[in-house]
């Protein structure tokens, strides 16, 4: 079972990152139902290394918060872009509960991750070298400003992942509600 753990993106948040998909060559765009916020990539489990994670972040109590979509960004190595994606504003809130996945994901026996959080919502993926050039400035360019409603976050969510050639398959196995919280 290939797992990750992840706050969903809403429909109205999703319909506007949908329209921004398009005008860069190359590029496999992420079907908007499959948008989300990576809390914690977990990769391969068995069924009993699965039970003991969701068992973990059942223990996750934080307060729920609102969420800000804040321009447009990229990943590229060198010269080869990997990916599109819509950045996520900073925010205390998000990087404590973040950390607490990540403890929870380590008490149920899975080694922590060497990378950085680095909160985004992928648009789009790419293989090889792309030439993106021209067409990924004007991308940027035209959709630096993007600033999509806020919205609360009441949940997150373990996801399973099957990959397939005409794109991945998630589905949600557990969610996990946060404190109602007060604006």
């Amino acid at each position: 079972m290939r797992l990750f753990v992840a706050i969903p993106v809403p429909p109205e948040q999703r319909a506007e990152l949908a329209r921004l998909q398009n005008g860069v060559p190359g590029a496999r765009w992420v079907e908007p139902h499959n948008f989300h916020l990576t809390l914690r990539f977990i990769g391969e489990v068995d069924n009993g290394i699965a039970r003991d994670i969701d068992d973990q972040l059942g223990r996750i109590h934080d307060i729920g918060f609102e969420l800000a979509i804040k321009g447009v960004n990229y990943f590229a190595d060198g010269a080869r872009l990997s990916a599109l994606y819509a950045a996520v504003e900073s925010n205390p809130a998000l990087e404590q509960l973040q950390r607490r996945v990540e403890s929870a994901v380590a008490r149920a026996g899975i080694a922590a991750e060497r990378r950085r959080f680095n909160p985004h919502i992928t648009l789009a993926r790419f293989s090889g070298r792309q030439e993106a050039g021209h067409h990924l400035a004007q991308f940027m360019a035209s959709h630096s400003l993007l600033r999509p409603e806020p919205f609360a976050v009441e949940h997150f969510a373990l996801y399973s992942s099957v990959t397939r050639p005409d794109g991945p398959i998630y589905r949600v196995e557990a969610e996990y509600p946060l404190q109602v919280f007060e604006e």
